[in-house]
């Protein structure tokens, strides 16, 4: 495949002394080197995978790179988000991740979009870049990012992690398949946990992203076999790769436009959303409130059986939200019951399903064992 970047950029003396180890290889050299000073870059969210991509995109010399993120440093992020340090909790992610950017290759340019990715601003953002590397955890973006790259004719590298199992796949619609050749239609809502709700195995967060700069570098100077068509399965507890075929789909429609991609896809864009649209039911029961009645109520933690090791609530019972309906009969439905998550949302899904099996005297827990954990009982761990 010829080059992404048409022209190479000259490079310094600085710079050849930098990118030596580069350039003696003949398959890189001057010109592949020089291409990837060209280069504008995009990369959406500086999260598990966006750390390790940007990072290797400044190491490899990228000459622009562009980061879109809205979030701010959490310390559960840190033991994947390596872009980040402890100092950085409570900073803007991209600002932490701009400061480690230009610490590891201060030649290279950081542009910050500081916002969430939406379907009146993708196409604006996007524009300017040669490529973009997709570091979302969330369906709603991933098929916006598809759907622009698609429109603006860009290639998009695709990740993503759950557990310990990732995926590795370029999407250019101009020259093979796209996201929505795969995947034409999302999962149902809940049936994907998010990797705040799921967890994650932190270093496949490197694995992955280090995959996906590799695909980056070999669209810009045109080595290699990019991922085009391609998907990489990777299993980390058995240090196995597997690669799937992807064809386009005879059927599919031609991506002219941007549309809702939350109506779409059934859920929130991001964590933050789906934590606050739990809060937004008259079913809520703030923290305070559940402390002066804790003795007068059922309360119903719906987490797994390992979430409940790491903290619970005094007096709770566990009822996993996938066992629920089959212990319902567990449950008075005369009593007073509280559920129960770790920030709210799946115990609004346990708080619905026993709605519609005619439970009446049903709350939910406002913002779950964490939130119980920061307004009541600080001695509660979070996670």
């Amino acid at each position: 495949m010829e080059p992404l970047i048409a022209e190479p950029a000259e490079l310094t003396n600085e710079e050849i002394r930098r990118y030596s180890r580069h350039l003696i290889m003949p398959d890189i050299g001057m010109d592949g080197q020089g291409r990837l000073k060209a280069a504008k870059v995009l990369v959406v969210g500086t999260g598990g995978l966006g750390s390790p991509v940007a990072m290797y995109l400044a190491a490899a010399g990228v000459g622009e790179i562009g980061l879109v993120d809205y979030d701010v440093v959490d310390e559960s992020n840190l033991h994947r988000q390596v872009i980040h340090g402890t100092s950085d909790v409570g900073k803007r992610k991209t600002e932490s991740a701009k400061e480690t950017i230009l610490d590891i290759n201060p030649g290279v340019t950081v542009t910050i979009h500081e916002t969430l990715l939406r379907s009146d601003n993708a196409l604006e953002i996007i524009r300017p870049y040669d490529l973009v590397i997709d570091g979302t955890d969330n369906f709603p973006t991933r098929y916006l990012v598809n759907d622009a790259c698609a429109i603006l004719g860009k290639p998009n590298v695709y990740g993503s992690i759950f557990r310990f199992e990732g995926q590795l796949s370029v999407f250019w619609d101009a020259k093979g398949p796209n996201y929505r050749d795969l995947f034409p239609e999302p999962p149902p809502p809940g049936m994907v946990p998010s990797c705040a709700e799921g967890g994650v195995f932190g270093v496949i967060c490197g694995t992955i992203g280090a995959g996906q700069v590799t695909e980056a570098i070999k669209l810009i100077t045109g080595i290699g076999t990019p991922l085009i068509g391609t998907m990489k399965l990777y299993d980390a507890m058995d240090n196995e790769w597997r690669s799937i075929t992807v064809r386009k789909d005879p059927n599919g429609q031609p991506i002219t436009t941007l549309i809702d991609y939350e109506a779409f896809c059934g859920v929130p864009a991001n964590d933050h959303a789906t934590e606050q649209a739990s809060q937004d039911f008259d079913v809520q029961m703030t923290p305070e409130d559940f402390e002066k009645i804790r003795d007068q109520v059922t309360l119903i933690d719906v987490r797994e059986p390992h979430e409940y090791e790491i903290s619970r609530i005094e007096g709770s019972t566990l009822i996993p939200l996938g066992d629920l309906p089959s212990r319902m009969n567990e449950l008075d439905s005369a009593d007073e019951i509280v559920l129960q998550c770790k920030s709210g949302a799946r115990s609004m899904e346990a708080l619905e399903l026993l709605r519609s099996a005619g439970f009446t005297k049903l709350s939910n827990l406002q913002g779950g064992i964490n939130g119980y954990a920061r307004q009541v009982d600080p001695s509660i761990p979070t996670y």
